[in-house]
């Protein structure tokens, strides 16, 4: 049964587990549906006061009654207005990213749990402002009027569109919504990182259409690359694009057709000259490493391999494979760019892969720099979830 969102009130309490309740004490903002003991009346999508099973309050909450992360805490202290502190946080949102912004106009605005409004993603693309909303709470439509009113008043964009995630509006248990333009008429563009221009269609490609958390990445990577590049899980070409000054040529593969004509536009745009490949990358990296294809710069962001800790073992297995192969057909003084986006593998396991890889492809690695995602995408360190994204850049030997 569809559920419509309730507003946030106040006056209902959630009452968690200790196991939750030792949770939160130590700083994580997520409690799962297994550890809550009671919230009986509780209508979807509501502020709830959390206490502990001894009634001592842990916090101010926003209730999803589908979810399995059924509590998202949004402040340690009791929230008597609501809209006053949604305004409040994306003011300190849109201000944190003011001195970190640099070489671009495409950048992530709002994120969720890291800028302390949990179910909200905003990113900017140039006079674009591309919104999802990921939970009951920020659905409710007095929230989603705030939104609206707060962003385009502080950042004045031509547009503002929603990008809607089905599966998340499923779990949520909320009604089916399009993606869609929720002000303005622009629904593309064409936006900037660090001296490389790109297309943008709102309502086209993954997430809310790009991977701005790479951007700080691809500008490192082109630091070092040199001689024959490999970009693997090219998308729409941003490692690519950041490599071909610095390289004779540069090969994109990807197993997206649109994303590759994407890729391949954005190349006329920057007039680069990338050769583009519909390919599996597992299949292609087999292929070219039994044929004695050898490159001096290789890069490998692959998708979430771990949605789930359940994936793990063949997330990793997988990565293992992509990183055994490059460096095997890596020359000496090889560059590799090795990126992971799956938050249930961490550093020190993604860094363990590699050493188990190096030491089977008999080639030594040492690492140049160690990298997550760009600064405006903030790590909270009692919620390592938003320390997603691994980038290892290493020298071959």
């Amino acid at each position: 049964m569809v559920r419509k969102p309730t507003a946030p009130g106040s006056g209902l309490t959630v009452t968690v587990s200790p196991r939750g309740a030792a949770r939160l004490k130590d700083g994580h903002v997520w409690v799962y549906r297994s550890d809550i003991v009671s919230a009986d009346g509780v209508p979807p999508g509501s502020l709830v006061s959390v206490s502990d099973h001894r009634g001592q309050v842990l916090g101010t909450a926003l209730y999803s009654s589908s979810s399995q992360i059924a509590i998202r805490l949004i402040s340690r202290e009791p929230v008597d207005d609501f809209p006053a502190l949604l305004r409040r946080r994306i003011a300190d949102a849109i201000a944190y990213r003011e001195p970190l912004i640099h070489d671009t106009n495409a950048y992530r605005v709002i994120f969720s749990e890291a800028d302390f409004l949990p179910g909200l993603i905003v990113d900017r693309y140039n006079e674009i402002l591309s919104m999802q909303i990921l939970t009951q709470a920020i659905d409710a439509g007095s929230v989603r009027e705030i939104l609206l009113t707060e962003l385009t008043g502080k950042l004045h964009p031509d547009s503002v569109v929603e990008r809607v995630d089905p599966r998340v509006r499923q779990l949520e248990d909320l009604p089916p919504r399009a993606s869609g333009i929720l002000q303005g008429e622009k629904t593309s563009t064409v936006f900037s990182m660090n001296g490389v221009q790109f297309h943008f269609d709102a309502l086209e490609g993954q997430k809310t259409g790009a991977f701005l958390d790479q951007r700080e990445n691809y500008a490192a990577a082109a630091q070092y690359a040199h001689g024959v590049a490999l970009d693997v899980f090219c998308y729409q070409g941003g490692f690519a694009l950041h490599l071909a000054p610095k390289c004779s040529h540069v090969t994109g593969v990807d197993s997206s057709r649109p994303a590759l004509e994407v890729a391949d536009q954005n190349s006329i745009l920057n007039h680069r000259d990338i050769e583009w490949i519909e390919a599996s990358a597992f299949d292609l990296l087999k292929d070219y490493a039994v044929s004695g294809q050898r490159y001096d710069t290789i890069v490998l962001d692959p998708p979430a391999f771990a949605k789930t800790k359940r994936d793990l073992d063949a997330a990793m297995r997988g990565y293992k494979e992509l990183n055994l192969r490059a460096l095997k057909m890596l020359r000496p003084g090889g560059v590799l760019v090795s990126c992971s986006c799956s938050y249930h593998v961490a550093q020190v396991e993604f860094l363990e892969m590699l050493a188990d890889s190096a030491r089977d492809a008999r080639r030594s690695l040492r690492i140049t720099e160690l990298r997550g995602a760009a600064k405006d995408h903030p790590v909270l360190l009692t919620i390592l979830e938003t320390a997603y994204l691994k980038c290892v850049i290493a020298t071959v030997s």
